[in-house]
């Protein structure tokens, strides 16, 4: 059997280096790219998790997403090459980087490549439509439980795992200040939704004591 007969497994072509694509390892705190650095590969997070902030002209800073083992991020540079958001690694991380080129051969040539990144696109993209409907109909309590309910149930994941990560972070992606998180994480831990000690643990009572509001069709006139 020749090598271009073996089938073509996706989930090994993105934890192994290659042609065009290369594992690299990340320290917590270190910053993997830079906003409006020039983007000329597409990562994939096999470990660890990884936070995107972005900074407006005027230096306001805001934190858009904490994304898990098991997603890309810096895909956008496949068509303006330029990055939109700064990553950090919030912990210790190992990444598989695929170059713009061969991302676009693997999926022009590879269908189950193509279907897991679409997947994962799709994904994305209902994640940024919840993630407005939540800034719009849910007050900031709402929004907190929404968001630790998230980091706390990645894709790949059985159970709902511990989660570290600041006040501050969690105050900037939900859009209110440290000590309202702060209030409302006593009042969570108080109600037995949360256990926090430095790590947050988050038990399966708060998605169903905390529903986020949806907003409902407009009746027909």
């Amino acid at each position: 059997m020749t090598s271009r007969e073996v089938p073509f497994d996706p989930k090994v072509f993105l934890r192994s280096a290659g042609t065009g694509r290369a594992v690299l390892q990340f320290r917590a705190g270190q910053t993997i790219f830079t906003q409006d650095e020039a983007a000329d590969c597409v990562m994939y997070i096999q470990q660890g998790r990884i936070k995107l902030s972005v900074m407006s002209e005027q230096g306001k800073g805001a934190v858009v997403a904490i994304l898990q083992p098991g997603q890309f991020f810096g895909e956008s540079g496949l068509l303006d090459h330029r990055r939109r958001a700064t990553a950090i690694a919030l912990e210790d991380c190992t990444l598989t980087s695929i170059t713009n080129a061969s991302m676009m051969a693997t999926l022009q040539r590879e269908p189950a490549m193509c279907e897991l990144f679409t997947r994962h696109l799709v994904a994305r993209n209902s994640r940024v439509e919840d993630d407005l409907i939540d800034q719009l109909f849910n007050n900031s309590e709402k929004r907190l439980a929404r968001l630790l309910l998230l980091l706390a149930d990645p894709a790949e994941a059985s159970r709902p795992v511990p989660i570290e990560i600041s006040q501050e972070t969690l105050a900037e992606m939900i859009g209110t200040t440290r000590s309202r998180v702060s209030y409302f994480m006593n009042k969570f831990r108080k109600a037995g939704f949360i256990d926090y000690n430095g790590r947050i643990e988050v038990h399966p009572t708060l998605r169903n004591a905390v529903l986020p509001d949806r907003p409902r069709a407009l009746e027909p006139e």
